[in-house]
């Protein structure tokens, strides 16, 4: 618990404690019991009417805490000493909540900073270890890193293996398998065997540092609803304080009530027609819903997106590492001659290169043996070549010609977007494989739910027609764009946030920045480049899609419930002033009612911190092993 906090809570307790003593010794007829409900209101209200004072100074503008402060001096004015210290006990007590909920929606960016490593053991030129601040480490410095603890700073895995759990960054709990010379992240746990990496940020550029930054932002920044809010309250408390005093003059002169009577109503008036649940209405729900996307891996720089995220009418996406894997993979294979040398020949040549191609081949064939005596020569801009029991073997462009008997099959590869490679014997073709970069396992069920919410999809990519067709196809997109250069994608994005005014763009890399910055949302994969990351208004940390269709509904959400707030505020506002001109409404009950009404405003917006229930995933194919578009041959 915060100091705020405390001390909000240990001022509603005072007041409470002072309040129940001055009831008491008001009905034992002890003279002086004013003076405890005196002490109930100034104990329960020196916060919230100091800090009005101080804003009337600095900003010249009135808040409801000016009003509540009023009302309390006004009810004890005419003798109504317990409804005074009670006002004033609802108001401490919703203002200890309202401090309550503030705390608990920020409680994950305070979290982060807890888990935010401070030491670090780095290793020196001689071997020895020696600990040190993580402000120290600069760029290229090697760090040791224990078993089950803190990644110190980003940096490169250096020896071996290991498995760390990202749960900090992603909000996976699930931990990821990490190989030599992946990334690792400041803030994630090894639960691994120890390692040693290299340093490739300095502290406050680290993934986690940014994170950091990132949620602080968001939570300093009002949304767009809380704004508009914060700029009439200034006006609705000058019209309460003007309509209080005209409907004294005006029940009294005109109507004829008593002057005390008209006074009290005047009381009743200037605390039913105070704004507090209206002001509550917007803030806490968008910093809980905020809080809520900060644990599962999403980062809302301000409110104003995650309330622009619920009007989405159209969103683009990227290909490359934002609809696909980002790696090719081995999609057709055929032998075209029975020879079991083939499928050896292809993994022993393959060995040899580090092309990402090369590497979607072994791991196509990992279960291959492989000739480790072969002296293979690489071809620039064709392949590989090599010479083995007396036969020449070539594999890449070079080992086609034209008029192959399977001419077709190549031309429907290369139709559908597939990279197409070659391995011949002696000049004769052999084998044929098709590799493609695959859609993610999941993109085919978030782009239906945006389909379902009547959201427009495109896919805009640099890709070649054929390969841009097939992930169109796979995944079911509305429409995309191929052969795109960055400034083209821009454009598409201005036409669309024309035609359907809140779009979105979603991508990952430094050609995506400029399509980023122009839509309404910009939408980053975590994993992309640090200048998608800056130019965006949401960061997905880790590059899973199903959280954006969760931030979507997470928005969603949040609309609902401010909606609700301010719907159930005005009512209650209005049926409290209806009540008072009746005279049927006292002022206890005046006082519970709207107070108790900004409790459960508070109380609602704070139902945003539970996580949401899971969408049913279709049953479609998960895996695109399964997948009607993933026809691999393997006749080996």
């Amino acid at each position: 618990m915060s100091k705020e906090e405390k001390q909000a809570f240990l001022s509603t307790l005072f007041c409470l404690i002072l309040l129940i003593s001055g009831k008491v010794s008001e009905l034992m007829n002890f003279p002086y019991y004013p003076i405890l409900f005196i002490g109930a209101i100034i104990s329960g209200g020196w916060k919230q009417t100091s800090e009005g004072l101080l804003e009337l100074w600095q900003d010249r503008t009135l808040n409801v805490d000016l009003l509540m402060a009023l009302a309390a001096i006004g009810a004890c004015l005419i003798g109504n000493w317990f409804e005074g210290a009670m006002l004033t006990f609802i108001f401490c007590l919703s203002g200890a909540l309202e401090e309550y909920a503030t705390n608990k929606s920020t409680k994950e960016i305070t979290a982060l900073m807890n888990l935010s490593p401070t030491k670090a053991v780095r290793l020196m030129e001689s071997g020895e270890q020696s600990e040190v601040d993580v402000s120290e480490l600069q760029v290229d410095d090697l760090v040791f890193v224990a078993k089950g603890s803190a990644v110190p700073i980003d940096g490169i895995l250096l020896d071996h293996p290991t498995s760390i759990d990202e749960a900090a960054i992603s909000g996976e709990s699930v931990p990821v398998e990490k190989e030599p010379n992946d990334d690792v992240f400041g803030g994630t746990i090894n639960t691994g065997n120890a390692f040693k990496m290299k340093v490739t940020k300095t502290s406050d550029e680290t993934l986690f540092a940014q994170i950091i930054k990132l949620v602080e932002h968001a939570q300093s920044e009002q949304s767009e609803t809380a704004s508009f809010i914060e700029k009439i309250e200034n006006v609705y408390v000058k019209v309460v304080l003007v309509a209080v005093p005209l409907m004294i003059l005006l029940t009294h002169f005109v109507i004829g009530w008593s002057f005390e009577e008209s006074f009290y109503r005047g009381m009743v008036l200037l605390v039913v027609a105070s704004p507090c649940a209206l002001v509550a209405s917007a803030t806490p729900a968008t910093l809980s819903a905020i809080s809520n996307g900060a644990k599962k891996g999403v980062l809302f720089k301000s409110g104003k997106e995650l309330e622009r995220l619920a009007d989405l009418k159209a969103i683009a996406f990227d290909k490359t590492g934002t609809l696909t894997r980002g790696k090719p993979r081995v999609t057709d294979y055929k032998q075209l001659i029975d020879d079991p040398i083939i499928p050896k020949m292809l993994v022993s040549m393959e060995a040899y290169s580090t092309h990402p191609l090369a590497l979607a081949i072994l791991q196509f064939f990992h279960s291959e043996e492989r000739y480790t005596d072969l002296r293979v020569e690489e071809k620039a801009g064709t392949g590989l070549e090599t010479v083995y029991a007396g036969h020449t073997w070539k594999l890449g462009k070079h080992a086609y010609q034209e008029g192959s008997s399977v001419e077709s099959t190549i031309g429907h590869l290369r139709a559908t977007g597939k990279t197409v490679i070659f391995l011949s014997k002696d000049d004769q073709l052999v084998a044929i494989l098709g590799l493609i970069d695959l859609p993610k396992t999941g993109t085919e069920d978030v782009i239906h739910y945006f389909k379902e919410q009547n959201i427009h999809t495109t896919m805009l990519t640099g890709d070649n027609e054929g390969s841009a067709a097939f992930v169109a196809e796979a995944t079911g997109i509305d429409d995309y764009h191929a052969n795109c250069l960055p400034a083209e994608k821009t454009v598409l994005i201005q036409q669309q946030k024309d035609k359907y005014g809140v779009n979105a763009m979603v991508g990952d890399g430094i050609n995506d920045a400029p399509a980023l910055a122009t839509a309404t949302i910009g939408i980053a994969m975590g994993q992309g480049t640090d200048v998608a990351m800056d130019v965006s208004d949401i960061v997905l940390i880790k590059n899973d899609l199903a959280k954006l269709a969760y931030s979507h509904r997470l928005a969603k959400k949040l609309k609902r419930v401010v909606k609700q707030n301010i719907a159930f505020s005005l009512s209650v506002i209005a049926l409290l002033i209806i009540s008072n001109f009746t005279q049927f409404l006292s002022l206890p009950l005046g006082v519970i009612g709207h107070e108790g009404s900004t409790i459960l405003v508070i109380f609602n917006g704070l139902r945003l911190l539970l996580p949401l229930k899971e969408v049913v995933r279709s049953d479609r194919a998960q895996n695109c092993n399964d997948c009607p578009l993933y026809q691999s041959s393997q006749q080996h």
